[in-house]
């Protein structure tokens, strides 16, 4: 299911694939539903609960690379509307049953217009079908000046506050990678990128920060939270070069600085 074009984004977005097969995205349905599970053990246990089959009620989509530690890459799945339906019922709440409503109001307007559009003459259904693909590409635009906007925003980030600002996009890389538990991990990843571009052993600077803050009389306590942001934080060069990783790490994913991580 390739080139998907949105048709409707009051309460999920609703997409058309270039078959006409109408689809969601499990994640945005599973946040729009409110579920407090995670997405991954949630998409699980409700495709079994209705026994959808891939490639016939669905299809699995793999986003972003594979982390630092070689786990999985982040799983998403394109869903038939009809299956879609059924997953929102077995909420049974208030949300579900308002998602189920509005996927069966979506398919009644759109039933509608397909057989409107079959009684047209051949020049008007083509003029429509050129509306239809003018529309698909000011989308394309959009998202294209939005991804612009974003990268804009990276850009800004200010070595005067670098520590907070950094800290914030590589926790929103976490979150569009399945969570906060990624946050060590994308972390560790800015890490290993900064040691083999600017060749130093941050653990190797860090142990030695800490020997000689002890000699100086530093408590324990603080020794033991001492860390490599601590040891960046001491050499100009490094700050400059983590904050040029930090960028490129947020551009791949699309992330910016421009709102606080929820």
């Amino acid at each position: 299911m390739q080139n998907l074009t949105v048709i409707e984004n009051e309460l999920v977005s609703v997409y058309e694939t270039s078959g006409g097969e109408k689809v969601v995205y499990g994640s945005e349905l599973h946040e729009v539903l409110g579920v407090k599970t995670q997405y991954k053990d949630w998409s699980e246990r409700r495709l079994n609960d209705i026994e959808a089959a891939e490639n016939e009620d669905y299809e699995v989509l793999l986003k972003n690379e594979r982390n630092s530690k070689g786990g999985r890459p982040v799983k998403d799945h394109i869903i038939k509307l009809d299956t879609a339906k059924e997953m929102a019922m077995l909420e049974r709440n208030d949300k579900g049953k308002q998602v189920r409503r509005y996927f069966i109001e979506v398919e009644k307007k759109h039933k509608s217009l397909e057989l409107s559009a079959q009684s047209l003459s051949p020049q008007l259904q083509l003029l429509i079908n050129m509306e239809m693909k003018q529309k698909e590409h000011d989308q394309k635009l959009e998202q294209l000046d939005s991804k612009v906007d974003s990268i804009k925003e990276v850009v800004a980030l200010r070595p005067n506050a670098w520590r907070k600002e950094s800290g914030n996009i590589i926790n929103k890389i976490a979150q569009s990678l399945g969570g906060f538990e990624h946050i060590n991990i994308v972390r560790a990843e800015s890490y290993k990128i900064l040691e083999e571009r600017m060749h130093v052993a941050l653990n190797v600077r860090l142990a030695n920060m800490k020997k000689t803050n002890a000699l100086n009389g530093m408590c324990k306590s603080k020794l033991d939270k001492l860390n490599q942001l601590d040891v960046i934080a001491n050499d100009p060069k490094l700050i400059e070069g983590y904050i040029a990783i930090i960028k490129e790490m947020a551009i791949k994913h699309g992330i910016s600085i421009g709102s606080e991580v929820a």
